[in-house]
């Protein structure tokens, strides 16, 4: 599972906003009424900002910066911080996650392709944003916005899909292709291990109960064009298209 949280209970550091200083929840409450009713029960209900004007409370502003320009001018969106836009004020305390973007693969956060709340409420009882279902189906629902092809139902789909889409993708970033937590074949063995021992051939490897030692002469799992429909298939139950 993706962390939620990745530094103590306490904002690094609140966003600055020029001539502007903090207000309170309430002040938010007037025009945000929805949220900020349901924020409580956020995990980010326990965030604040140490040098904020209001020590050891709950904010909208630990992320949003102080509001107080904001408010006086009608809601002036270039005067507060919206992390819909710009993920800055996300990365400030998820700093493992900044660095998951720096890697070779990831998603297109860094370039403004895309923003964190596209997959997170972060004022939600749940972090991830798609409704209803168990926690981890909703993790699936946020991937299969963009990713239908992949998270179509199937007549043979690949059980890892029970397990959710981060059992073998790192979402933010990776040092592998297509965002995999390992590299290939290591990621299929985790599951689907080896067999050896006094019932089978010397040289030979196994995989389930079929020897596989010719296949992996030319290839890995889905290089080689055997199980190249890892997600799920209509036709064959070994996941080939």
């Amino acid at each position: 599972m993706v962390s939620c949280t990745t530094t103590p209970n306490e904002v690094v550091q609140a966003p600055e906003i020029a001539g502007s200083h903090y207000v309170g929840n309430q002040a938010c409450a007037v025009c945000h009424r929805e949220i900020v009713l349901r924020f409580p029960a956020s995990a980010h209900a326990r965030l604040y900002s140490a040098r904020s004007a209001m020590p050891g409370q709950t904010g909208c502003e630990s992320c949003h910066g102080p509001g107080s320009e904001h408010i006086r001018t009608g809601g002036q969106p270039n005067l507060i911080v919206n992390p819909g836009k710009k993920p800055d004020s996300c990365l400030e305390c998820h700093l493992d996650v900044q660095g998951e973007f720096s890697l070779p693969q990831h998603h297109p956060v860094p370039e403004g392709f895309m923003n964190c709340v596209q997959c997170h409420d972060p004022h939600g009882e749940d972090i991830f944003k798609a409704a209803g279902g168990l926690a981890m189906a909703r993790q699936n629902e946020n991937c299969a916005a963009c990713h239908q092809d992949q998270t179509r139902p199937f007549i043979f789909e690949h059980e890892a899909m029970h397990e959710g889409c981060t059992v073998c993708h790192n979402p933010h970033g990776s040092i592998n292709e297509k965002l995999l937590v390992e590299d290939d074949p290591n990621l299929c063995l985790r599951c689907h291990a080896q067999v050896q021992g006094p019932s089978v051939p010397a040289g030979h490897i196994y995989i389930g109960t079929i020897d596989h030692t010719a296949f992996l002469q030319i290839g890995t799992c889905w290089t080689s064009g055997c199980h190249t429909a890892v997600h799920g298939s209509n036709i064959d139950i070994r996941l080939r298209y």
